[in-house]
């Protein structure tokens, strides 16, 4: 019954106007629905139709909506005041504040107000669909669908069931996603769902690797974007995010887990929130967004004068396409070693090695000669920079022999497994916990961060890519260096690493 009822005939309630809510009522309006936005917030609904006319504008603008389409869009949107006015809608989706007893107060309220068959859908971010439905007289009719932001751009968005969802309104929504032009995935009902659990790492980590002093915030950032090929690092999404509303799902995953340490909030995070540096939308967070604030930008090492001859190893792993990429430049010599370790390079007697999540003093000592280590980039044929932990003049001598190639050295200080590499083994050890406890398959979580994240590449895909064993091995000495339950392994990476098989295929 509810799935025949939820298509373009049924008005749509959308119950909070911040831009969440704004977006999803945009896009029920642009699906043909008759939709009407409420706030308590005295003339918030008003002024996201504000926002929203504005946002149809450069549509037209741009060529992806004529006017009488835009005309037709807005006038499927009304601003109303109260929950009453709610009444005879299908459907209503709650975008507010990301607590669950207000949640659930409005939930309670709606069941008053709306129909036996209406459908009480929560856009909640991480909390459990089963205790947002507790207590009402028809727990069936939740259920959790979590759009991504902006939700007009944003192709994902998570189907959640709770204990008591009825499978039929699952199956519904997941309908009703592909109709509004999403991309639909079945998420558990843990902590943080799909996204926003694995996500965890991208944040935290860098968070950590900032107290650590790896580098600047400019700089972690631009070694997530530029070599990681990240949409944005880690302190630019939570500038755009906002401060308080990660900080706000930090918390939320860390109470539902148990108080899990790998998911405690960062103190870094937790004092921008109490000086009110939310980000873009107060003005500064990580970055200066004020009127007239320039944006810092990460500086590169000053390649020495003299290009540096290079000597390589046999097996060149994942450096293959770095050597490639320098000898198709003809400009710097790259001789064979075979007394080198495969997988290393040298200049002189400096030995260039990639980051195996141990320390560069860690890895000196132990073969007793000087060493530089690189960072992990997404593609080495592609990428503009590289980071990198060394001496100064060891640093200048590999900006000397990449510059040819149209690559920057990024100065990384002696952080066990740098950047790039430690976020992503983080990442994919992640979602396979996820894999381990939930039973999500490693193509709905790989699309869920592709599209939902906008991810270069599922983390379980990428540690196909890599190596999943080469990611247990960072993980492992991760765990080592810090003493940190933090970086344990996931039962699901470990099988993998000891069967010698791959997430995909």
């Amino acid at each position: 019954m509810v799935a025949g009822r939820l298509d373009s005939s049924m008005p749509v309630a959308v119950i909070g106007a911040g831009s969440m809510g704004a977006g999803i009522a945009q896009l029920a309006a642009q699906a043909g629905h008759d939709v009407r936005l409420h706030d308590a917030q005295p003339g918030a609904a008003e002024r996201a139709l504000v926002r929203i006319d504005a946002d149809l504008a450069g549509a037209v603008a741009k060529g992806r909506l004529d006017e009488a389409e835009r005309t037709a869009i807005r006038a499927r949107l009304t601003a109303v005041d109260g929950p009453e006015a709610l009444a005879g809608c299908g459907l209503a989706v709650e975008a507010i504040v990301e607590q669950l007893e207000p949640k659930k107060a409005l939930f309670r309220r709606l069941e008053g107000i709306l129909g036996d068959g209406a459908v009480l859908a929560t856009n909640t971010s991480s909390i459990s669909i089963t205790a947002i439905a507790q207590g009402l007289a028809h727990p069936e009719r939740v259920v959790g669908w979590h759009f991504f932001n902006p939700p007009t751009r944003m192709k994902l968005v998570e189907v959640i069931r709770g204990v008591e969802t009825d499978p039929a309104v699952a199956t519904a929504m997941h309908a009703l996603s592909k109709a509004w032009g999403k991309t639909s995935v079945d998420a558990p009902n843990a902590p943080g769902f799909i996204v926003n659990r694995v996500a965890r790492p991208y944040y935290a980590e860098g968070l950590r690797l900032l107290a650590e002093n790896i580098a600047a915030p400019q700089a972690i950032d631009r070694m997530l974007r530029d070599a990681g090929g990240f949409a944005l690092g880690p302190f630019e999404l939570i500038d755009l995010i906002g401060a308080d509303v990660n900080l706000s799902v930090t918390e939320s995953v860390f109470a539902a887990t148990g108080w899990d340490t790998r998911y405690a909030p960062n103190l870094i995070q937790q004092e921008l929130v109490r000086a009110g540096r939310y980000g873009r939308k107060s003005g500064q967070g990580f970055y200066d967004y004020r009127e007239g604030a320039r944006l810092p930008v990460a500086p590169l090492v000053m390649p020495a004068a003299q290009v540096p001859k290079l000597h390589r190893s046999e097996l060149l792993g994942l450096l293959a396409l770095l050597v490639e990429r320098i000898e198709s430049q003809g400009t710097t010599s790259i001789a064979v070693d075979v007394m080198l370790p495969a997988e290393t390079l040298r200049i002189g007697d400096t030995l260039i090695a990639l980051t195996d999540g141990r320390t560069l003093a860690e890895r000196a000592r132990a073969i007793d000669r000087p060493m530089l280590l690189l960072d992990l980039a997404r593609d080495y044929a592609t990428t503009t920079i590289v980071g990198a932990a060394g001496p100064a003049d060891a640093l200048a001598s590999l900006a000397a022999a990449l510059q040819p190639a149209g690559i920057g050295v990024v100065e990384l200080a002696d952080v066990a497994g740098l950047v790039v590499m430690r976020i992503v083994a983080c990442l994919a050890n992640e979602a396979a916990d996820v894999m381990t406890w939930t039973r999500t398959t490693a193509v709905d979580i790989d699309a869920a961060m592709r599209l939902g994240t906008a991810y270069p590449i599922g983390p379980l895909a990428w540690a196909d890519a890599i190596g999943v064993s080469r990611v247990a091995g960072v993980l492992e000495r991760l765990q080592a260096h810090y003493g940190d339950a933090r970086y344990r392994r996931s039962p699901q990476l470990l099988a993998r690493h000891f069967g010698e098989a791959r997430f995909h295929g």
